[in-house]
């Protein structure tokens, strides 16, 4: 299967440790985190995605807000520079040991933080980078032949 991620999850995915903004949204991101760590492949999309699915109820999701676009777009310039190639919807990645690790390794050195600024999570996540991201949910173990 291939789970469904807008940009900026691409850098909320690096420090997840199983906090969120309710219970059922914790849930969701728990099974999502899981099957990244199983190697399920990433597709790009635009707007809500199958981390928000539990956010769509509320009477005003904060995941349709501007300000989340605007976080899309940074991200998906800072993980394109990052990767040397295009990110933009509809873009497939594999998550592999190596990618994860550079991303983490990019992540702490604020190399791809501009998405970050005035998000609620900002201080829990430098607090996860600078632990070397120990309890985090998402891990890849290289496979052979990988990184």
């Amino acid at each position: 299967m291939t789970i469904r991620l807008r940009a900026h999850h691409l850098l909320c995915l690096l420090t997840y440790v199983g906090k969120g903004y309710s219970p059922a949204f914790t849930a969701n991101y728990d099974r999502v985190a899981e099957r990244l760590s199983r190697g399920e492949d990433i597709l790009l999309v635009s707007g809500p995605d199958d981390v928000c699915a539990p956010l769509l109820d509320e009477p005003e999701p904060h995941c349709l807000n501007e300000s989340v676009v605007e976080r899309d777009r940074l991200a998906t310039q800072d993980v394109g520079e990052l990767l040397a190639r295009p990110i933009r919807v509809g873009t497939r990645l594999d998550l592999d040991a190596a990618m994860l690790g550079r991303m983490r390794q990019a992540f702490s050195a604020g190399l791809v933080r501009k998405a970050c600024g005035g998000c609620e999570w900002n201080e829990l996540c430098s607090t996860i980078a600078a632990g070397c991201y120990s309890d985090t949910l998402v891990q890849r173990s290289a496979s052979p032949g990988e990184g």
